[in-house]
């Protein structure tokens, strides 16, 4: 009995299928067992013509292709190259050896060639995982599978290109190119903003600690335009990041052919109309969402009280959690969500309510059902929410450019920086992440600080969770100027960005 070592996705993280076929005599018959989804299964006719179309010969007999372990359910085309070559290897057309301690995966096109599947970098950091020497994959997916250190990884064109390699014909050579860094080019910066000063300064908090935020105001200030400038102030993605990111995408499907490390952060802008599914992720077969798809990025809710309540309420435990648990009769899988969640809205149904120059005509109870969209415990998660009120002409008009993004993003980095040094015993990356258990000992208050917090909780009905927040935002605050020490004016700002919602609500 021959096997080829392959791979099946939980969730993003990839275990081993070993691939098992049995040839015996009988009446021709081709089965795949182990519990495959109908990808799988069409896989037959593939394999089938891509071995005839190769010059290889199939054999005539009752052909049994197992997947095992057989409980865990095998989708998508990525076993049709594995089941070709332990067919292959039953018959004696290839030497079975050369396969032990690799990994295959591929698709064939019925011609034999290999064409590229999802989820190469998490099969590949199952290689190095579980100690295995050398992985083959589709030539599109080399750049991410280099992207592990430590695995030997075998780009492949054609079902007889690896044929010629195992048999020791035509010998593959590793592939050594160090993995290409993708790169974007922003079409917003923040230099082509007029004015709005207070909504820059609270993004740019924001960005430093991983903070969310809403913007609210009229219709046209600017709300979209600065949530969208928002990946400009961005610091790169650290190498541990990037794997992380690219990893879920070629999961999700939605990495670009050839694609190296995603380098950027992600920023995902789902419309209005989305389902609680695609927002955080499931389906029979589990699949990232959004947020998922945001990890270590922005997720952006424009026009925020047009979603559904119930699709916006499935938001506050990945918001608190960091991650995603979707569980199904077959099994609970776990996506990563740890993202920025930044949003805009209008005041009212209409727009106006805080527009000086143009009246509102919602009546008040429009004003209270619009504004009720939105959940108390949703926006309590809020760490900042700013007003974005209509500019004036001559703030409006002026030739003057503001402070540049790579300006702010260069702050928002050395922020960032140390934050990783606070954190460097734990798997902390942002303010945003501490935990209630280490408040007391990460954002220690000053005396004064503390006074001004109390009037606040007194006075302002500033829940726990609020409380929490500012401390946390007020440490960002402080990391910004390099303070050691949350001092009373770090705290004062922190509030004026958070007493907002209380007074638009009251």
């Amino acid at each position: 009995m021959f096997y080829i070592t392959s791979s099946a996705i939980i969730g993003i993280t990839a275990v081993p299928v070993q691939i098992e076929t049995h040839v015996a005599f009988g009446m021709p018959h081709f089965k795949i067992v182990g519990l495959p989804d109908m990808t799988v299964k069409e896989s037959r006719d593939r394999i089938r013509a891509a071995i005839k179309q190769s010059g290889f010969l199939f054999p005539r007999g009752r052909i049994t292709v197992n997947l095992a372990p057989a409980d865990i359910r095998k989708q998508g085309p990525l076993y049709d190259l594995p089941a070709a070559l332990s067919i292959l290897a039953a018959t004696g057309q290839i030497t079975y050896s050369s396969l032990n301690d690799s990994i295959v995966l591929g698709e064939l096109a019925l011609n034999g060639e290999v064409r590229p599947v999802p989820a190469a970098l998490s099969a590949t950091v199952m290689a190095k995982r579980e100690g295995i020497s050398n992985i083959y994959v589709p030539e599109k997916n080399i750049q991410e599978a280099v992207a592990v250190q430590g695995v030997n990884v075998f780009a492949i064109t054609s079902l007889t290109q690896i044929v010629d390699h195992l048999n020791g014909v035509a010998l593959i050579e590793p592939t050594v190119t160090k993995p290409r860094k993708s790169r974007t080019t922003y079409n917003t910066d923040f230099k082509h903003i007029k004015g709005q000063e207070l909504a820059k300064r609270g993004i740019e908090i924001a960005a430093s600690g991983g903070h969310n935020i809403l913007l609210s105001g009229p219709p046209g200030t600017g709300k979209t335009l600065l949530a969208r400038s928002l990946p400009s102030i961005l610091p790169e993605l650290s190498h541990n990041e990037a794997v992380e990111v690219t990893t879920i995408a070629s999961v999700a499907g939605t990495l670009i052919g050839g694609h190296g490390l995603i380098r950027e952060r992600p920023f995902r802008t789902p419309h209005h109309s989305a389902s609680a599914v695609s927002l955080v992720g499931g389906g029979s077969w589990p699949k990232p969402g959004e947020v998922s798809l945001a990890h270590r990025g922005v997720l952006f809710l424009d026009e925020l009280p047009e979603f559904s309540r119930h699709v916006l309420e499935h938001l506050r435990q990945p918001l608190e959690d960091g991650f995603v648990t979707i569980s199904r009769a077959t099994g609970t899988v776990r996506f990563p969500a740890r993202f920025l969640l930044a949003a805009s809205m209008n005041p009212c149904p209409c727009g106006y309510l805080s527009d000086p120059f143009r009246t509102c005509e919602c009546t008040h109870g429009n004003i209270r059902r619009y504004q009720k969209k939105i959940s108390g415990p949703l926006l309590d998660r809020f760490d900042l929410i700013i007003d974005v009120p209509r500019l004036e002409s001559n703030k409006l008009l002026t030739d003057e450019l503001s402070e540049t993004s790579s300006v702010i993003r260069e702050r928002v980095t050395k922020a960032r920086k140390t934050q990783s040094d606070r954190f460097k015993q734990s798997d902390l990356l942002t303010n945003s992440e501490i935990p209630q258990s280490q408040l007391d000992n990460l954002c220690l208050l000053t005396q004064e600080a503390k006074q001004l917090v109390e009037l606040a909780l007194n006075q302002h009905k500033l829940t726990p969770r609020g409380y929490a927040r500012v401390r946390k935002v007020a440490r960002t605050i402080a990391d910004l100027e390099g303070s050691t020490t949350i001092e009373i004016n770090h705290v004062a700002e922190a509030l004026q960005f958070r007493q907002q919602s209380t007074q638009e609500r009251t």
